[in-house]
């Protein structure tokens, strides 16, 4: 699937996710990484590292609350794809602005801006990232505008996808298409499409239709027919891919056929001698 395809898909199926749920999930981590500093540093203590000498202790400090703070969210980002344990409990990931896995340096920057601007340093304690991402039309904090990333909802009510009919005019041409060859992800994107299509401005619906008509053209190696619509194309696809998963479901198993018996000397039916 196309960068531009699974940006538009990711529009249809996920929503940016509020400031509130946010909040509640970096409270979580920060209890999370509260727990972990006090114990780090409780293990420090009693290893001898920090009480003795002052310089060296408030060094050793310093780097270990950047690292717990830091390294937290970006490590858990780097290796979950987006998600932290708050992110985990409220159903929300981060993902970069076309839709795509974040990757270790999308989360660097993240851990980086939210520790000197977004929450900690120059945060104040937060309200930087709460008013720029309410004044985002994404939700965006100064670390995602920086990463190119955003947070969005993973868990979404279950949207109800019609039931495609096949165009009669595009039955025997439909026919003879290589359905195989449809990508899950793409065909999952059509069907976000067409169940959400009256939803979007016609110039919208349009223009994607079109743009996803040609990922599946691309796929299969038949070209939309002349004078057929994107819209009526891509059902028919997705119909005739329908048909054929239900055909192989209905197909009773293949009958092993019985081991050939072998038969004794004694056997009336044994060959003869």
């Amino acid at each position: 699937m196309s960068d531009l395809v699974s940006g538009e898909a990711v529009v249809l199926e996920l929503r940016v996710a509020r400031v509130a749920s946010r909040g509640l999930a970096m409270a979580l981590d920060v209890l999370i990484q509260g727990f972990t500093l006090w114990i780090t540093l409780l293990l420090l203590i009693l290893g001898g590292l920090i009480g003795f000498d002052s310089a060296l202790s408030a060094a050793v400090t310093l780097l270990t609350i950047v690292l717990v703070v830091v390294g937290y969210p970006v490590i858990m980002e780097t290796l979950t794809r987006g998600r932290t344990v708050g992110k985990i409990a409220l159903g929300l990931r981060v993902v970069r602005v076309d839709g795509g896995p974040i990757r270790f340096r999308q989360a660097l920057v993240r851990g980086l801006a939210g520790f000197f601007v977004d929450f900690w340093a120059l945060g104040v304690l937060g309200a930087v990232a709460v008013i720029v991402s309410m004044s985002s039309k994404k939700g965006q904090r100064v670390g995602d505008m920086l990463a190119g990333t955003l947070v969005i909802r993973e868990r979404v009510p279950e949207q109800r996808v019609p039931y495609v009919v096949m165009p009669p005019p595009l039955a025997a041409w439909a026919s003879e298409l290589h359905v195989a060859a449809l990508p899950n992800d793409l065909a999952l994107a059509v069907r976000q499409y067409l169940g959400r299509v009256h939803e979007l401005r016609y110039e919208a619906a349009a223009s994607l239709g079109y743009r996803l008509a040609v990922d599946v053209s691309n796929h299969l190696g038949a070209p939309i027919p002349p004078g057929v619509p994107p819209y009526d194309y891509l059902i028919a696809v997705l119909a005739e891919r329908r048909n054929r998963e239900m055909s192989q479901q209905m197909q009773p198993p293949p009958v092993a056929a019985p081991p050939p018996q072998e038969f004794g000397p004694d056997s009336p039916f044994a060959p003869p001698s």
